[in-house]
């Protein structure tokens, strides 16, 4: 059964040998990212408004700010991936909003000739409404968490890191005594962080296909193991000599 793919595309693999203690750290680790990402997504914010009016009068997402857009959203994907979205490598993401070829995360997003100036208006918030409900039980505020034994002088525990949160910290206490990241754990949370990103495109006006209801999980989007067909494949003439014979 073939699968649709998705102007989205998300991937990563699992480093085969992640330190056991590191994750303690990666807090700290990625501060200067998390400081230059703030002002990233400022401009993500920013930028988009101005994208908002382009693509209303106009039809088209302009270029530059499409390339710089999707840039911010594969810099963050590295940090996830390596930080406490994924805690999939070890090795210290670049400072960077290309591609890196060799570093174990990438994020790619197929820019649209055109986009429908209708939908610009609704699919940001109303459209995707059903999405946001369920990236937030993925990322936050979808699991709590009590502790029962709390007294009525102490206030009950709660969780609501979500269920990527959760499952990363059933993932590091097992790295952390056996050395191992349990792949079906890994497997999972790529499928969330790819909704999630999806969504976030969709979101961002980067594309009108809406984005499928569908936890492809693994290190391999769908979109990058199928291959793509030539847009304007080139007919031999002799080939089409003996078809028209």
């Amino acid at each position: 059964m073939s699968i649709s793919t998705y102007p989205v595309r998300v991937d990563a693999h699992l480093d085969p040998a992640l330190n056991r203690w590191q994750w303690l750290v990666k807090w700290i680790l990625v501060i200067p990212h998390y400081l230059v990402l703030v002002f990233l997504w400022l401009a993500f914010v920013a930028l988009s408004v101005v994208a908002f009016f382009a693509i209303l009068f106009t039809g088209r997402y302009p270029r530059s700010i499409f390339d710089f857009n999707v840039g911010v959203m594969r810099w963050s994907w590295r940090v996830t991936h390596y930080a406490y979205g994924a805690l999939g490598s070890d090795r210290y993401p670049p400072f960077t909003l290309a591609d890196v070829a060799d570093y174990p995360a990438h994020l790619q997003v197929d820019y649209p000739q055109h986009l429908s100036r209708g939908l610009v208006l609704v699919k940001w918030w109303l459209l995707a409404i059903p999405h946001y409900l369920v990236i937030a039980f993925f990322v936050g505020g979808g699991i709590y968490l009590v502790d029962q034994t709390a007294t009525a002088d102490s206030s009950p525990w709660l969780w609501s890191g979500g269920l990527i949160g959760l499952l990363l910290l059933v993932a590091a206490v097992i790295l952390l005594f056996t050395g191992r990241y349990p792949k079906p754990i890994y497997d999972l949370v790529m499928g969330m962080n790819r909704w999630v990103l999806r969504v976030t495109a969709y979101a961002g006006l980067m594309t009108d296909q809406y984005p499928p209801f569908r936890l492809d999980q693994g290190g391999t989007d769908p979109g990058s193991a199928q291959p793509t067909p030539p847009s304007n494949p080139t007919s031999d003439p002799e080939t089409e000599s003996l078809r028209t014979s």
